[in-house]
């Protein structure tokens, strides 16, 4: 199985250095975003590589840690042999926590361009502001915030007998338009729009194929924004 892997791993090297040679940068990124993708894929489906037998569906504590901690070990060991440039990220990206999102999968980009906040329900809270406004002031000129298709916080939030389990996140679900009204009239946030150094992206993914859609630029979308020191 091992060798199985090493072979495979050759080809996609070879495969990369002649792409690498013979395409354009463009032509080479897609290639990487592909690569990405196949990474996924070829993960995806094993099922019994990390637990075995009854573990499979209702693991142990100990077992769920172990496992993890040697993946990261095998996870650190492949990226030693593979040192990346160190990049400063343009865009900030929002997403929900769910599992099935990945932001270089969504974006076909592993270069390091991204930073990315997990929230329940994409959810600004006051210390995810001042994290998105800390990225901006050092350098960021892109925030993408998301929602998604089929999201447990949305249903959660929706649902009468599900919101009385969890009233936080329901309440939190419902305001965060609101709360993203409130960063775009940040005294520190407001001037980038109206200058033109920063744009807001809002969009919304479908879990199933990773697009964005609905996608909806600031300030173009909301031509008010102004510098609003009083709030």
């Amino acid at each position: 199985m091992i060798a199985k892997a090493w072979i495979a791993a050759s080809v996609g090297l070879v495969a990369t250095a002649a792409v690498w040679l013979a395409c354009d940068a463009r032509a080479q990124f897609i290639a990487g975003g592909a690569m990405v993708n196949a990474g996924f894929r070829m993960q995806d489906h094993l099922e019994d590589y990390d637990l075995a037998g009854d573990e499979t569906h209702h693991p142990s504590v100990e077992v769920v840690l172990q496992r993890l901690l040697q993946q990261n070990e095998d996870a650190a060991e492949v990226r030693s042999w593979f040192p990346r440039t160190s990049r400063h990220p343009l865009v900030a990206t929002v997403l929900c926590m769910d599992a099935r999102l990945d932001s270089a999968e969504l974006m076909g980009d592993t270069r390091k361009y991204y930073y990315t906040l997990r929230t329940a329900g994409s959810v600004l809270s006051e210390s995810t502001q001042d994290m998105l406004a800390l990225a901006v002031a050092n350098g960021v000129r892109v925030i993408v915030w998301t929602t998604h298709t089929d999201c447990a916080a949305e249903k959660v939030a929706n649902s009468p007998q599900e919101s009385a389990k969890f009233p936080h996140l329901r309440d939190a679900v419902h305001d965060r338009e609101a709360q993203l009204d409130v960063f775009l009239h940040r005294p520190d946030i407001a001037p980038r729009l109206a200058d033109g150094t920063l744009s807001v992206v809002t969009a919304r993914v479908d879990t199933e194929t990773g697009r964005l859609a609905d996608v909806h630029q600031y300030p173009q979308r909301l031509g008010r924004v102004q510098p609003n020191h009083a709030h």
